[in-house]
């Protein structure tokens, strides 16, 4: 089961998150700010972090700064999730290190356990370099149109008889 650290400082939405994550499997360590999300990523060493970026005590990008260059945390796959939808931060998430970018109000609950799954699964592929985590990969090529299978063809069908005056209907089906 793999280990997920949930940094939220909105207490509503760090137990949401937890629930859905627990729903899913995976073992939930949370915390409300950086600092103490830095401390239990050093004595739990989870598979993941999933982490707000504006918080008290230290930020969620300085947070992952820190991660990055403790050894015994810089290889832990980060989720950034933000309400802050502008490219420099963005690109600040990437280039210190981030896995995926979310913006909150873009994303619901499922795109987010969505993005766990694949960032968890992609444990055995190298890590993405900063350039790449920026770039769109390309799109896979669009797959032939198959024309669609001739309908059968169909008996006719006799219509209903119509019903005399004071005939049952039940009697005619």
């Amino acid at each position: 089961m793999a280990k997920i650290l949930l940094v939220e400082d909105d207490q509503s939405l760090r137990e949401i998150y937890s629930i859905r994550l627990t729903a899913e499997g995976y073992e939930i360590f949370s915390a409300g700010d950086g600092e103490e999300a830095l401390a239990i990523a050093v004595r739990e060493k989870p598979d993941l972090v999933l982490s707000d970026v504006m918080m008290p005590k230290i930020s969620g990008f300085d947070m992952l700064d820190i991660l990055r260059q403790t050894p015994e945390t810089k290889d832990i796959k980060v989720i950034m999730m933000t309400a802050l939808s502008s490219e420099d931060q963005r690109e600040r998430g990437n280039a210190l290190g981030a896995d995926r970018y979310l913006v909150k109000s873009q994303v619901g609950i499922e795109d987010v356990v969505n993005a766990v799954h694949e960032v968890l699964e992609s444990n055995n592929a190298p890590a993405a370099t900063p350039e790449a985590a920026s770039t769109p990969a390309p799109a896979a090529p669009a797959a032939p149109a198959t024309p669609p299978a001739p309908a059968a063809p169909t008996a006719p069908v006799a219509p209903a008889p119509e019903p005399t005056p004071g005939q049952n209907i039940q009697n005619m089906l």
